[in-house]
């Protein structure tokens, strides 16, 4: 999405998470994945921050994908923050606009699929993408072997605070691309 997102989230609404179901394939239980996404904030340091979260279907997420990252292909996960950030950076607000991390998109229908073959609970591999997404939006990439060891790191950090939190034990998504 282009600075700004998706505009999912108002943009006076401090500290909020606007959950969003755009598709239909597949019942998602918003309450967990809503109190996930608080407590993921929360362990990044981000609670005072916005962040829109939209559960999509395949031909969105296609769309998505290949308009923005010429992938024209159902992807999990898909983050546009408001702010370019280093890693683990904060946005520093002088509007309430800047009060709003971004948009993640969360490919609902394939993570379904997955959860089906690998036996995997879909609210906590929602709560493990949308982590992932989160750790997008404060800046953290995946390209390089070194980006991705940051970038698991900061999942397995935060990750460990919604176990803790949960009684669950959840891995970073990204712990198996290099």
């Amino acid at each position: 999405m282009p600075r700004g997102g998706s505009g999912l989230v108002s943009r006076g609404s401090a500290m909020s998470v606007a959950l969003r179901n755009a598709q239909r394939a597949v019942p998602v239980r918003r309450a967990p994945l809503r109190r996930a996404v608080c407590a993921l904030r929360a362990a990044l340091g981000a609670s005072r921050f916005s962040v829109g979260v939209v559960c999509a279907g395949d031909p969105l997420m296609r769309r998505l994908n290949g308009a923005y990252r010429q992938r024209p292909e159902p992807t999990d996960v898909l983050s546009f923050p408001f702010h370019r950030l280093e890693p683990g950076q904060l946005p520093r607000p002088r509007c309430p606009e800047d009060w709003t991390l971004g948009d993640i998109f969360l490919g609902v229908e394939l993570i379904h699929r997955r959860c089906r073959d690998s036996g995997e609970d879909l609210d906590a591999v929602l709560a493990v993408t949308a982590a992932h997404g989160l750790c997008h939006l404060l800046g953290y990439r995946h390209g390089t072997r070194d980006e991705w060891r940051q970038m698991v790191e900061k999942e397995a950090e935060i990750l460990e605070a919604l176990s803790r939190a949960t009684g669950s034990r959840l891995r970073p998504l990204s712990a198996e691309l290099f």
